[in-house]
């Protein structure tokens, strides 16, 4: 994974072109042996069906949803890939192999009812038993890549929205923005996955669980799908809700079905779901007190700097870097030199690093110098998402800017947070605690821009939620 998805597929795609190659052809080979098993294209047979076996009905339906389980993972893959070559792979090879050998199975069951135990591998030719078991377990391995590529990006995801604390994201393409590789998650789902395997014991107990994932994610993107047609598409209200209750009859029919099994493992998704929930709403809220409590004890700049302009301070020689996400209020950094320190440095940067949506930042959007007067100014440095911000080699490209930087007569200052829980309105005791663990844990500002250690002033603020 850390390769990128575009060498694994690279990898991995002949391989899982001979696996539904495979399928297609033992299909076929067992159609051929019970042609009557395609009256089953008829819909009116699984009408009839609901219609004669009532309960029983519903059972089958929590059963038949594993059957498309994994065409969830499609959206992940086209933000890797895009939409032709998903497409195209689906309706034209990897659709009509499955099907062809789901109705094989059928096939073979019309004829052979007693291989009802494990009709996949009876539908086998004996001589290619062991050949089709390494084959399948060959797939599953690669198929799992699509989770874990869908893991990455969802995560990143929710590091730019604010939902997750910053970790390390290693970008493996510099075409496409959705191949990263995230090394913290990449050993959490290892962690995961044999916790889940050694608690369930075996695919069939595990089965209830992944059909309640499987059916929820549906059922979530239906309407999500629902919101983006009517506010980004501008389709009538009317077409959304009558297109979105007939998608989610179908995905709440299989979601209900599936609900039989939560006493079966169900609720280990069920509770795991809500845990993710808590901490990334933790996250985010606890972002939102701890800039409200900066902003309530900060200063504007401009009559900060024209306070500075009437009543100067003791200046020393060099220049001041300090790290910003607020250009327009004075950072704490520089607050709390001036107050315990007593002096300003020559020259005063605010900087503010920011990243764009393109692999990499052009040349003319790269820097934006704003002078403020009294040798105060504000930057802004502009990454592309492809590239790793590297804030002390930037920096010397400014010289062109009129403002040359010298790295060793250059200081850092960064205001480092320490959260404190309080009871203080806003959220709970334990969810304050929860959220300054995962403070301690998120990789610093200065390591993630690259700012050497040894140039690096961290002032602390405690901050109180």
């Amino acid at each position: 994974q850390r390769h990128g998805p575009a060498k694994v597929g690279a990898t991995f795609g002949p391989v899982m072109v001979v696996w539904y190659l495979a399928l297609g052809v033992i299909g076929v080979w067992n159609i051929i042996q019970a042609p009557e098993v395609l009256h089953a294209l008829n819909p009116w047979h699984a009408v009839q069906f609901f219609m004669t076996h009532g309960k029983t009905s519903i059972l089958a339906l929590g059963s038949v949803v594993l059957c498309v389980t994994g065409a969830e993972a499609l959206y992940t893959d086209m933000g890797h890939f895009g939409r032709v070559p998903i497409r195209a792979a689906w309706f034209f090879f990897v659709m009509p192999a499955l099907l062809l050998n789901y109705y094989g199975q059928g096939g073979l069951l019309l004829v052979h009812p007693e291989t009802i135990a494990n009709p996949f591998y009876h539908s086998v030719p004996e001589w290619a038993l062991y050949p089709m078991i390494a084959l399948a377990t060959v797939a599953a391995v690669i198929a799992s890549q699509a989770v874990i590529s869908g893991a990455f990006t969802v995560c990143r995801q929710a590091i730019q929205l604010g939902f997750l604390p910053r970790m390390q994201v290693v970008h493996t393409s510099r075409e496409a923005i959705g191949q990263v590789f995230l090394p913290w998650i990449n050993r959490a789902l290892m962690v995961a996955v044999i916790a889940t395997v050694v608690g369930f014991g075996s695919s069939n107990a595990l089965a209830g669980a992944y059909g309640i994932a499987v059916t929820g994610t549906m059922a979530i993107d239906t309407v999500l799908v629902m919101i983006v047609a009517r506010r980004m598409w501008q389709w009538s209200r009317l077409l959304v809700i009558g297109l979105g209750l007939i998608l989610l009859a179908i995905d709440l029919s299989y979601f209900g079905a599936n609900t039989l099994k939560i006493l079966q493992g169900g609720c280990f998704l069920l509770v795991l779901g809500r845990l993710i929930y808590v901490m990334m709403t933790t996250w985010h809220r606890g972002r939102e007190l701890v800039v409200r409590e900066i902003k309530q004890g900060g200063l504007a700049l401009a009559p900060f700097i024209e306070n500075i302009a009437e009543h100067p301070p003791l200046r020393v020689p060099g220049t001041a870097i300090f790290l910003t996400a607020n250009q327009h209020a004075v950072p704490h950094a520089l607050l709390h030199n001036l107050k315990h320190n007593k002096v300003l440095h020559e020259r005063n940067v605010i900087l503010t690093v920011d990243t764009v949506e393109t692999p990499v930042a052009e040349p003319d959007e790269r820097i934006a110098v704003e002078p403020l007067g009294d040798n105060f100014y504000k930057l802004t440095l502009r990454f592309g998402f492809a590239e790793d911000p590297d804030v002390p080699q930037a920096l010397t490209a400014i010289r062109e800017c009129g403002l040359p930087f010298d790295m060793m007569d250059t200081t850092f200052f960064l205001s480092r947070e320490s959260i404190v829980a309080t009871d203080r309105p806003g959220m709970a005791l334990w969810r304050d605690k929860l959220f300054a663990f995962m403070q301690r844990n998120a990789i610093p500002a200065t390591a993630f821009f690259q700012i050497p250690g040894n140039r690096l002033i961290e002032l602390g603020t405690q901050v109180e939620i």
